[in-house]
């Protein structure tokens, strides 16, 4: 966060309202919800694509069996969707003060926690539920000059272990769930510690071996 903006930074309520509906999109909390409630859930937003019927089994355009570049021409469509509709609504949340909201409540702590801005708690949020949506954010965030490309290594450190834990364990990871001998919120707790624990490696490499800040934009960290 640049050091002129620190006193001028004012937010509307409608900031924080925007803020605060974005947590609940990116977060899951109404992932298992069944009804109208379910729509505030990211994953539902969405949504899946259709089913090929008339054969023994049903296949999704992307098939079964694939191989080499054009399996993962295809794997790279079924990313696309996410992506636009997260960056789609980070943009409406900046829009109406949602991100200036986050890096006024959220900087003091991120900031001694990861060494991260507070604009970056979307991201941080997102990255529990969706790989690819989280990245977007990031993208955009260093594109725009809002973060620097230290910050954003940072965030990448963080996002890059356990990504998608929360949506990735409660769908995979159910199948061991009957015979797990820990209570089922501790794996979700050493994976978090230990996102912590490789931003933080990677902020520890900058400051002793990289010694070096860039600020955020399209014409730096290449």
């Amino acid at each position: 966060m640049n050091k002129q903006e620190k006193p001028t930074l004012k937010v509307g309520w409608q900031g924080y309202a925007a803020l605060a509906v974005a947590i609940i999109l990116f977060s899951g909390i109404f992932s298992s919800c069944q009804g109208w409630l379910k729509v505030f859930d990211f994953n539902t937003l969405n949504g899946t694509f259709g089913k090929i019927q008339g054969t023994a089994q049903a296949f999704t355009f992307r098939g079964a069996g694939g191989s080499g570049a054009r399996d993962g021409f295809l794997f790279s469509i079924e990313l696309i969707p996410a992506v636009i509709l997260a960056l789609g609504i980070v943009n409406i949340v900046d829009g109406l003060g949602g991100l200036k909201a986050a890096q006024k409540l959220m900087t003091p702590i991120l900031k001694p926690l990861l060494g991260i801005p507070g604009i970056c708690m979307l991201s941080t949020i997102a990255n529990m539920q969706s790989t690819d949506a989280a990245a977007g954010m990031i993208k955009e965030l260093a594109d725009e000059g809002k973060i620097t490309d230290n910050e954003r290594s940072i965030n990448i450190a963080y996002q890059t272990s356990a990504s998608a834990f929360i949506t990735n364990y409660f769908s995979s990871g159910a199948a061991v769930f009957g015979f797990m001998l820990t209570p089922i919120i501790l794996p979700i707790l050493v994976m978090f510690i230990f996102k912590i624990i490789g931003a933080n490696l990677m902020r520890l490499y900058l400051r002793m071996v990289y010694k070096k800040t860039l600020a955020g934009g399209t014409n730096n960290g290449k």
